[in-house]
C-alpha cells in the first residue's frame, strides 16, 4: 500500500467518527470525494430510499467525477484535514 492509500485509509477512519456537526454542503464534499477515490465506474447511482437525497449525492459526484481516484483521495485528506485542525 502506498503513502497516499495510507493517508486516506487514516482520513476516513478519522471523517468516519466525527461528532461535530458538519454543514450539509461539506458531507456531500465527503461522500463525492470518497466515491470518486474509491468506485471505479463511469456512472454510478446512490443507494437509498431517500430521492432528494440521492440526488443531492449524484450532483455532488458529477461535479467531482472529473478528479482521477488519487486526485480524489488527496482532496479527501484535505478536507478531513482542513474540520479537524490536523495534518495526516
Amino acid at each position: 500500500m502506498n503513502e497516499l492509500d495510507k493517508k486516506f485509509e487514516k482520513a476516513f477512519k478519522i471523517a468516519s467518527k466525527m461528532t461535530g456537526k458538519l454543514p450539509p454542503d461539506t458531507m456531500l464534499q465527503f461522500y463525492a470525494y470518497y466515491k470518486q477515490a474509491t468506485i471505479d465506474t463511469p456512472f454510478y447511482l446512490p443507494s437509498g430510499d431517500n430521492e432528494m437525497k440521492n440526488a443531492f449525492k449524484l450532483n455532488a459526484w458529477f461535479q467531482v467525477n472529473q478528479l482521477t481516484p488519487n486526485a480524489a483521495k488527496k482532496k479527501y485528506i484535505e478536507l478531513v484535514e482542513k474540520h479537524n485542525q490536523i495534518k495526516l
